[in-house]
């Protein structure tokens, strides 16, 4: 081994400001569309920051109450797996102080989604304790784009449904396309592993 190798030992990143103010204006949304428009809002000015075209959030199922909100931060921060869901789950966790988001006791929690799950996010769904998911644009509307949604199975909706997550697709997915279309006619860098 190199006399001269570091091994990290830690792993931090942190959300823009403007991530904090969107959330702190909606802290409660009742509707599943205005969930929906709180995502794709938040996936719109993540590319006006040339940042990826993906966001998601975290709520109290039945309530609405925002829990957290998160952004894709690939580019920024330079980690692969800080995909909007990924990072929505992180600060969920971190804010209820359980891995678990199912953890008897706690409220149904859900994950608003302004694309459907990769092949990595879907894998932390599963392991999250989320008990519902609701996406919008496609698999179809990312890989237009340019960007590989991983080896995913063909049916993940009915995978989801076998382990007690409810799932609904396509929910405002015209407006969420969009997104994936202005960052692509922008020249956004499409950031799977070997840039392609």
């Amino acid at each position: 081994m190199s006399p001269h190798f570091h091994q990290a030992s830690q792993i931090q990143f942190q959300l823009p400001d403007w991530v904090r103010s969107l959330a702190a204006e909606q802290a409660c949304l009742a509707g599943l569309e205005q969930r929906m428009d709180l995502v794709i809002e938040a996936s719109r000015r993540n590319v006006a920051q040339g940042d990826g075209p993906f966001a998601a959030a975290v709520f109290e199922q039945d309530s609405g109450q925002l829990i957290a909100l998160g952004v894709n931060q690939v580019s920024r921060q330079g980690l692969s797996i800080l995909h909007g869901e990924i990072v929505a789950i992180c600060l969920a966790q971190r804010r209820l102080g359980v891995y678990d988001l199912g953890t008897e006791g706690l409220p149904a929690y859900q994950l608003v989604t302004s694309t459907e799950p990769c092949a990595m996010c879907l894998g932390a769904i599963c392991w999250s304790g989320l008990r519902s998911v609701v996406s919008g644009a496609t698999e179809a509307d990312a890989q237009a784009g340019g960007f590989d949604e991983g080896p995913k199975p063909a049916d993940w909706v009915a995978e989801l449904r076998q382990r007690g997550i409810q799932v609904q697709t396509q929910l405002q997915r015209s407006e969420a396309a969009a997104v994936l279309q202005t960052y692509r006619q922008a020249g956004g860098p499409v950031y799977n592993g070997r840039g392609q």
